[in-house]
């Protein structure tokens, strides 16, 4: 089965801007500096950003789950949750409120204000864009929900906890999570999704499908259903695909792999797990899904 996510890998025009952004609005910390290895960028299936500059980024809490920006520009016109493949990070803090304070004038940009769920009141979310154009949802958790298996912020600005993915067919996908992988899909619910309609163009009430999937160690993958109007998302001849790529997971065993990755399972180089093996196979909506052996 999938275990927790352990990386976000997101393309970005200025990796100076991001970890400037980082670094003194999140208290995140760099953990590495460096370029792309030749055989990281061919397990990705994206040869060309071979060299490309390359920043890691730890929450202050110290949690084992990172964030990686890859130098890539952007191309013209692209907006997150309009395309197929991850298109959000939501990441776990401690207070929402006091975090859109410290935001206001920063290269973040809130573009729904704190609010409680619909039947959660203990969980008050906003959602806004980063300095790459990277949606994230950040989500302030008051206290353990009886029944969900969440975490608490032990940080100002804690670690992604939830990747969310979004595909044409929700029963493909969801298939895939349970066949390729054994993780077993909750059910599907209809919500409003704002952030999801706006970038779309449709009316805040129009609902969406929803589940999500649980991985263990507190982290989720949350899979919406897109709207007609989605597209495949863009990607450059032999690059990544644009905004958030590539979503890290803990997995037990490679050899026992059932999918046939884009390339051989080969150590890796990059925090959080250097030399531990990691392979990369792509998803039901188009996602790339890198695996770590731990």
């Amino acid at each position: 089965m999938l275990g927790p996510i352990r990386a976000v890998t997101t393309t970005a025009d200025d990796l100076k801007r991001v970890e400037d952004a980082y670094t003194r609005y999140f208290d995140y910390r760099v953990v590495e500096r460096g370029e792309v290895a030749t055989d990281t960028a061919a397990g990705w299936g994206a040869p060309a950003v071979a060299g490309r500059p390359l920043l890691v980024l730890m929450p202050a809490s110290g949690e084992p789950t990172v964030l990686r920006f890859v130098q890539q520009p952007l191309p013209a016109g692209y907006r997150p949750l309009t395309t197929f493949g991850w298109n959000s990070t939501e990441i776990v803090v401690q207070n929402t409120d006091t975090l859109e304070e410290k935001l206001k004038g920063s290269p973040f940009h809130i573009l729904f204000p704190p609010r409680p769920l619909d039947g959660l009141p203990d969980i008050r979310a906003m959602q806004g864009t980063g300095p790459a154009g990277e949606m994230l949802y950040l989500t302030w958790i008051q206290r353990p929900i009886p029944g969900h298996d969440l975490p608490v912020a032990k940080s100002f600005v804690d670690r992604c906890f939830i990747a969310v993915l979004g595909g044409p067919d929700m029963e493909a996908m969801r298939r895939f999570y349970h066949d390729c992988f054994g993780n077993m899909p909750g059910p599907i619910a209809t919500p409003r999704i704002q952030a999801l309609s706006a970038a779309n163009g449709l009316s805040s009430e129009t609902k969406h499908p929803l589940c999500t999937v649980p991985l263990g160690g507190q982290s989720l993958i949350e899979i919406d259903e897109y709207p007609k109007v989605a597209t495949i998302r863009p990607k450059p001849q032999g690059g990544l695909p644009a905004g958030m790529a590539i979503v890290t997971f803990e997995f037990p065993r490679l050899d026992g792999l059932s999918l046939k990755p884009i390339a051989p399972p080969s150590p890796s180089r990059l925090p959080p797990y250097k030399d531990h093996r990691t392979a990369t196979v792509i998803g039901a909506a188009g996602e790339l899904i890198e695996l770590v052996e731990v």
